[in-house]
């Protein structure tokens, strides 16, 4: 088991508390882009702060990653997600998403937060997965 996968999964075995579904909605769009073509997925665990999911397109030069999805932990009891585009990467034709300066490694952003993961914010997410997937093939 790869050192990306042994943190991963001694995360996910000690996240026990979940009354948003935000677990189930983690998996969800970490299988996601598991199932992408050319998508290698990198994990960052800082405890307290954030776990962050990281996924780059195999043929992606100009950046450093494509989306970020990371899991809140200010409050263990109660993690959101916060996932994270570039902001020139993807479109949000229903403004779900907000947009924050300097927000992912430095450049402008475009974050969508799920307090409480449902079917419809999830599928809206994958949708933009698959605009910045696209996007960052030819970038």
């Amino acid at each position: 088991m790869s050192n990306f996968e042994t943190e991963l999964e001694e995360f996910l075995n000690g996240w026990t508390q979940d009354a948003q579904g935000n677990k189930a909605g983690f998996l969800r769009l970490k299988n996601y882009l598991s199932a992408k073509p050319e998508v290698k997925l990198s994990f960052n665990a800082r405890p307290g702060v954030t776990y962050s999911l990281r996924a780059v397109h195999e043929k992606q030069k100009e950046k450093s990653l494509f989306v970020m999805v990371d899991v809140i932990d200010d409050d263990p009891e109660e993690r959101w997600l916060s996932i994270c585009f570039y902001g020139e990467m993807i479109t949000d034709p229903e403004e779900k998403g907000d947009f924050v300066p300097e927000g992912l490694v430095g450049e402008d952003a475009h974050c969508f937060d799920i307090e409480e993961s449902n079917d419809e914010e999830l599928a809206y997410v994958e949708a933009r997965l698959d605009e910045a997937h696209q996007t960052a093939s030819k970038s």
